[in-house]
């Protein structure tokens, strides 16, 4: 790791994604002038099927025709994807911030820890990257959206974008700005970028003011963006 703004390790780009979306998402200013836009402002609008969601949808339909899987079974594994949130990994951060023996286990093997707390946290292993005082951690992946769902919930439509996926390599100072967060040029920027075999997520520092709050108040504290490293926890 270089001491500003680099790639973390996992970066390979020969993987294959589980997922099938539009690589293509632009990062529109959605209202703001030209030459003003945001990564977190995503042009989304409707287009034709992708190649990805045609292949999705083709291994879908044959695992269906071979009877591997129900239509059934199949909506239903889709419907508890979309249907996590960040409170799993909200809930592993606020234990950790408590635990300094499960931060350790924690930042060892995330899928190890989360299981300690009846969460499943899926096959793809998944390493935490600690902030502290002197680094600040972001995640990105520049081919799609390599992303701990089962911890954070789904990928937020910025994270799939164009403009975030090259910005936050190129820039990424300039990128969390336009989120509100600013980090110190002192303050050590390391981006990591996820892969189909490696997912990351960002266990951020535990904000001042909260030292008197229990896990469940902490937990509330953490959010989705704070576990990609686009913010930061703060106490209300």
């Amino acid at each position: 790791m270089s001491a500003h703004d680099s790639h973390g390790p996992g970066h390979d780009h020969d993987h294959e994604h589980d997922h099938g979306h539009d690589h293509d998402h632009g990062a529109g200013g959605g209202g703001h002038p030209p030459g003003h836009r945001h990564p977190h402002q995503p042009d989304i609008e409707d287009r034709p099927p992708t190649h990805y969601m045609l292949m999705t949808q083709a291994v879908g339909d044959l695992l269906i025709a071979k009877g591997i899987v129900t239509a059934d079974e199949l909506r239903r594994t889709l419907e508890s994807i979309d249907a996590t949130s960040p409170a799993a990994g909200a809930r592993l951060v606020a234990r950790a911030w408590l635990d300094p023996a499960f931060k350790g286990r924690m930042l060892a093997d995330v899928n190890a820890a989360a299981a300690e707390l009846g969460i499943d946290a899926g096959g793809i292993p998944i390493r935490a990257v600690e902030n502290t005082p002197a680094l600040h951690n972001l995640i990105v992946c520049t081919l799609c959206s390599c992303y701990p769902r089962l911890l954070i919930g789904l990928p937020p439509d910025w994270y799939k974008a164009r403009a975030y996926r090259s910005r936050a390599i190129r820039e990424p100072r300039a990128v969390l700005r336009e989120f509100g967060t600013s980090i110190p040029d002192a303050v050590e920027l390391r981006v990591h970028d996820s892969t189909a075999d490696l997912r990351y997520m960002v266990l951020p520092m535990r904000p001042a003011g909260s030292e008197s709050m229990g896990e469940g108040e902490l937990a509330s504290l953490v959010t989705r963006d704070s576990m990609i490293g686009v913010s930061v926890p703060r106490v209300a």
